[in-house]
């Protein structure tokens, strides 16, 4: 698979997904190839953005504990990617209209955040709102990209509105779960 077939994959549920599922990546070698090394992103960048910009970022900012935080990140990523899986084939086969395999809803768990991974590159820029317009647009890629894959991946195919309907409920359970972690970091 090359490049500009990855780049399709939020935008349309043809291009590159068979493909993937026919190469049938193990769980492990998702977690290891392709989740550890992309989840190492975030907290590095954010460790760096901690300690070079400080408060010029954001008032409080340079007064926290950065070396805990991103690694309490670190970790939460990488469970994050197991229970995401598991929320994924969860949610889906609870529907009548859609069916996945787990394999696939791993596969899903693994892609699905990589958008938002690589936003933690704009953390170079010492500018808050464009870090924010950054991964916001990372999360709507994000967002398209697990709608995208669960139409390609599923066994059973489903009119859109129950696509959107799983989409939306595992992205609301992605979102409180990491609000809740960010609010404990925070409260830190």
């Amino acid at each position: 698979m090359n490049a500009l077939t990855l780049f399709k994959l939020p935008f349309s549920h043809r291009a590159g997904w068979k493909e993937l599922q026919a190469s049938s990546p193990s769980i492990a070698l998702l977690a290891w190839f392709v989740v550890l090394p992309m989840a190492l992103l975030p907290p590095v960048m954010l460790y760096f953005a901690g300690t070079h910009y400080g408060d010029a970022f954001m008032a409080g900012f340079a007064d926290r504990e950065w070396r805990f935080i991103t690694t309490v990140i670190f970790l939460a990523e990488l469970v994050s990617f197991f229970v995401l899986g598991w929320v994924i084939h969860a949610v889906v086969n609870g529907t009548e209209a859609l069916s996945i395999r787990y394999q696939d809803a791993y596969l899903l768990a693994a892609l699905a955040p990589l958008p938002l991974f690589v936003s933690s590159l704009v953390l170079l820029i010492p500018s808050l709102w464009v870090n924010v317009g950054v991964i916001l647009a990372a999360l709507g890629v994000s967002c398209s990209m697990l709608y995208h894959g669960l139409q390609a991946l599923c066994t059973h195919k489903a009119f859109d509105m129950v696509t959107i309907s799983v989409t939306y409920t595992i992205m609301a359970a992605c979102a409180l779960g990491w609000g809740v972690l960010f609010a404990l970091i925070w409260a830190y």
